[in-house]
């Protein structure tokens, strides 16, 4: 028995012989013991800064499944974070600040 926590949407990929995925290393979340797992620093500064993916790069090659999700945890704390600031009179409503959103900052 095992209990997995992953966020965002969990997306189940059946990897044939040979078949190869290159994705952020944070959003692996499971694979069978039959897939091949590589961790490798992301090619190039534009691509670690700007591409959207990490540093690290994990790269599977079939045959095998793999279970990755769309939201790793850090993804999570970073829209979290973002979301945290001073609040007004709405701070415990269903809106958070939202309320405040269209309102001008000068």
């Amino acid at each position: 028995m095992a209990f997995v926590h992953a966020g965002g949407m969990i997306h189940r990929r059946e990897l044939s012989a040979g078949e190869t995925l290159r994705l952020d290393a944070g959003c692996l979340v499971a694979m069978l013991p039959s897939v091949n797992y590589d961790i490798q620093m992301a090619r190039g500064i534009k691509n670690a800064v700007f591409g959207g993916e990490g540093l690290f790069l994990a790269t599977l090659r079939g045959p095998g499944t793999v279970w990755v999700q769309s939201l790793p945890f850090t993804r999570l704390a970073g829209r979290i974070l973002s979301n945290i600031g001073p609040r007004g009179k709405g701070e415990g409503s269903v809106l958070g600040g939202l309320e405040n959103i269209f309102e001008s900052r000068d």
